[in-house]
């Protein structure tokens, strides 16, 4: 266990509770009205590209991604960064290809932007079924974690601290997603994208400080202490040299992490299509600037502290940021050091805060349009504040459910969880954007064939993997029922979306004309942007 002197874990909790208290005041402060679904959903579309910028940001730059990436590129270094710029590749993919017909197609959820032109209560409970699968297992994943990074923080080392936490935290993330709707988790992310940079590019400063601001010898300095040696700097080493399970895992990344609902859900919150293209601008530049101190991070963590060091502390480098921090300030540290590896605790705990409360909101947000307002519910419309205690209660359900199983699992490795998440994303909620935004032919038969085959496939072929038996960082190491090759499924699984939504396209297309009409009838929409873009989507 890393430990942490006296000082700096007090003035970590303070800081923690000065954090909580700051939070809920500003969800209370800039939560909707009790009947306005617009602001709950969209803020009003108050917020300017900056804001909207770092918010998308924000929701995109999970505590897994901060605290596994810089771990992975602590253990093995280049696959490690080439993992950080799949992640920024899948946002310039976004931006420059789905950004903008997102904005001009949806309304308040993904399930807005498929009945745009493919209406039908299917359609909304498949959606619906789709979010929860690939958002569920993401939020569960970074509150299992939670238990021991406040632990390690704070030096409470017993089972009932590190259930505690899991359950306070996921009280907390109930609390933020109810009470803030869209503005009130877009502020927490915003303050706490700003607060990860600044802590990132202290600690990166430091690091840099220590080689001379010489990167040669900073990676020189990561390839002793990795143990690796030059392995260390090329391809190979996390997948033990096989290239195919590499091409996997970047294709998953590049096409399931930007398409998440939870980040979907803020290309809703802008104005026009002229704002979404600069908000996705100053979120691309957040996450690229991000990528690059997180790499310096990891290549300090590999230098200074060790791969030994780091796998015990953590056997997947979760611990590897505090770390470093806590070794390039040194053992006897002055008031000022102390209070930066404080705001580096403060900063990562407020990414996990802001992380499950976006994840939790988007779960809530398709729980209460998308599957009761418009799929269970085939007659009478909801009145908006009905729906919006449907959301509300709907983020309790949600953050109760993960709650319960977080602390249950939380003595088991679940990275398989948050790999499922990306292959969910990149195998059905891909492939449905994409026909659905450009393929005039697609079908309703064929999206609900993207949907459901793209998630089972990558479901099944996920249980087959090691990272759920078979491994020493699988769910269950003990047990061998691994007959799938890869780390993650996406080289299979997102072709096999793409093709069953062609397929039940093709097979099952009652009137191709009558789908072209009904494309050509919202294309301008889609894709130039109209004031109808603004209206409520067919159910």
């Amino acid at each position: 266990m890393t430990s942490f002197s006296s000082e700096a874990q007090t003035m970590s909790l303070m800081a923690f509770i000065a954090v909580i208290t700051v939070t809920l005041l500003l969800c209370v402060m800039t939560g909707p009205d009790r009947d306005d679904l617009g602001d709950f959903y969209t803020g009003y579309r108050s917020l300017s590209p900056v804001q909207s910028g770092l918010a998308i940001a924000g929701d995109y730059i999970s505590a897994g991604t901060v605290l596994g990436t810089i771990g992975i590129i602590a253990l093995v270094g280049y696959d490690g960064v080439t993992l950080a710029l799949s992640t920024v590749l899948s946002l310039v993919l976004m931006m420059f290809l789905l950004a903008e017909p997102l904005r001009n197609a949806g309304r308040f959820t993904i399930g807005d932007v498929f009945t745009r032109r493919l209406p039908g209560p299917a359609v909304r409970i498949t959606t619906a079924a789709v979010t929860l699968t690939a958002l569920l297992p993401l939020v569960i994943f970074q509150l299992a974690g939670a238990g021991d990074l406040l632990s390690v923080v704070l030096g409470f080392d017993s089972d009932g601290f590190k259930t505690g936490a899991i359950v306070f935290l996921g009280l907390l993330m109930i609390a933020y997603a109810a009470i803030g709707g869209m503005k009130g988790t877009a502020f927490i992310q915003i303050v706490k994208t700003v607060a990860l940079l600044g802590a990132s590019l202290a600690i990166a400063a430091l690091i840099l400080n220590r080689f001379d601001f010489s990167l040669p010898s900073l990676l020189d300095a990561a390839k002793r202490g990795s143990g690796a040696g030059d392995a260390y700097l090329t391809s190979g080493l996390q997948f033990g040299g096989n290239e195919l399970d590499m091409i996997s895992t970047q294709l998953t990344v590049v096409l399931g992490a930007a398409v998440l609902p939870q980040i979907t859900m803020r290309m809703f919150t802008a104005r026009s299509a002229a704002a979404v293209r600069r908000s996705m601008s100053w979120a691309v530049s957040t996450v690229v600037v991000t990528c690059l101190l997180i790499a310096v991070i990891g290549f300090g963590a590999a230098a200074i502290v060790g791969h030994q060091g780091i796998v015990a502390g953590d056997p997947q480098g979760k611990t590897a940021f505090l770390m470093v921090s806590q070794a390039v300030m040194g053992t006897d540290q002055t008031t000022v050091e102390t209070l930066l590896f404080t705001a580096v605790a403060t900063a990562i705990f407020l990414t996990l805060l802001a992380s499950v409360a976006g994840i939790t909101l988007a779960c809530a947000n398709t729980l209460a349009h998308d599957l009761i307002t418009h799929g269970l519910r085939r007659k009478a419309q909801l009145k908006a504040s009905a729906e919006m205690a449907i959301a509300r209660t709907a983020a309790a359900v949600v953050g109760l459910v993960a709650i319960a199983i977080a602390a249950g699992a939380r003595h088991l490795n679940l990275q398989a969880l948050l790999t499922l998440s990306f292959c969910i994303g990149a195998s059905a909620v891909a492939p449905a954007l994409i026909y659905s935004l450009f393929w005039r032919r697609y079908s309703r038969t064929g999206l609900l064939c993207t949907l459901i085959v793209g998630s089972a496939s990558a479901f099944i072929l996920m249980a087959g993997s090691n990272l759920v038996s078979g491994s020493p960082q699988a769910i269950f190491p003990d047990q061998d029922f691994n007959w799938f090759p890869f780390t993650t499924s996406g080289i299979l699984s997102a072709p096999l979306g793409f093709f069953a939504g062609w397929l039940g396209t093709v097979l099952y297309e009652r009137d191709p004309a009558d789908q072209r009409m009904r494309y050509e009838a919202v294309e301008e929409t889609i894709l130039a942007g109209t004031p109808a873009a603004n209206s409520a989507s067919a159910s």
